[in-house]
């Protein structure tokens, strides 16, 4: 079939050869891809990087114009420009779904790594601690260091360590501040 305005030896342009792959003629498709596959090949690796995950994503493209080619409207673009947009939407989302990988892999890989520490040394660190709250401690009047613990070490509300020690709630409020504020000092911890 001759085209009106084109030589008769003349290739076939990838509008051309578009519409005829619209009517399912496998030859057409062959001889798009031939003329436009180094092109799209070309965008893809741009975007990508890695021939193997180009040639795949090229792959995938021309897979779906062959089954979209009947959604191509010469009124809006010209066949290259559709083609190549379908090859740059479709690298693109390769690019998008190995970097999602790649951070769910961190994140997993992040959660999972199990930091080793030195349960001796832990051991230790607390055991000076303790000693540091006792020597502390023993630094306290004997009626803020009741308070402090009944409260903090027994866990008793105010309400309960006033009715053990029969003082007033106030009373145990301030010895337990007091108290507090001597430990603090004598810990050398800022307020």
């Amino acid at each position: 079939m001759e085209t009106p305005g084109r030589d008769i030896g003349a290739e076939p342009t990838p509008d051309e050869l578009l519409g005829r792959v619209a009517d399912g003629d496998r030859a057409a498709f062959a001889e798009l891809y031939d003329q436009t596959g180094a092109r799209v090949l070309g965008l893809i690796k741009r975007l990508l990087k890695d021939h193997s995950q180009s040639e795949e994503v090229t792959q995938e493209v021309f897979l779906e114009i062959w089954q979209t080619a009947t959604r191509f409207d010469p009124a809006k673009g010209s066949a290259s420009s559709w083609m190549l947009t379908m090859a740059h939407r479709r690298a693109v989302d390769r690019v998008r779904a190995s970097q999602s990988s790649r951070d769910r892999d961190t994140k997993i890989g992040i959660r999972d790594y199990e930091t080793s520490y030195d349960s001796v040394t832990e051991q230790v660190e607390i055991r000076i601690e303790h000693e540091r709250v006792e020597r502390a401690l023993g630094r306290l009047t004997e009626l803020q260091r009741q308070a402090v613990q009944l409260a903090y070490y027994g866990g008793y509300t105010h309400n309960e360590v006033s009715q053990m020690l029969h003082v007033p709630i106030g009373t145990v409020k301030t010895r337990l501040r007091d108290g507090m504020i001597r430990l603090r000092d004598e810990l050398g911890v800022a307020s």
